[in-house]
């Protein structure tokens, strides 16, 4: 079974948003994921689509160095993973000379795609 894997660190939105368009993608196979992605309206579509690019891009590279050849077609999302990263913590003005903090959270995307046995 060939697998492969890309990460994304700190992506700048909360890893809460990001889990909801992750969690329609899980187990399904690859071609299937990118066509949900394309057509999600959420935000988080963009860098989960090029997260997949990538590790689809890596099963490939990983294929070729063993000398093996790798059908596209058979490739599922095996596992997604996304993680809490540092937030980011501001400030802004508020009422009569206050300051209220902002967290502008980021998350860790994880994307490992694998061949089905037959």
């Amino acid at each position: 079974m060939t697998e492969a894997r890309a990460i994304q660190r700190t992506l700048r939105q909360s890893a809460r948003k990001v889990r909801l368009v992750v969690d329609m993608i899980r187990g399904r196979p690859v071609g299937e994921a990118f066509s949900i992605l394309k057509f999600s309206k959420k935000g988080a579509a963009v860098p989960v689509r090029k997260v997949l690019l990538s590790a689809v891009a890596n099963a490939r590279v990983k294929a070729q160095l063993a000398s093996e050849r790798l059908d596209e077609d058979h490739l599922f999302v095996k596992t997604v993973m996304v993680d809490e990263g540092p937030t980011l913590k501001r400030f802004q003005p508020a009422a009569m000379g206050r300051a209220t903090p902002l967290k502008k959270r980021t998350s860790h995307v994880t994307i490992l795609v694998a061949t089905k046995e037959h």
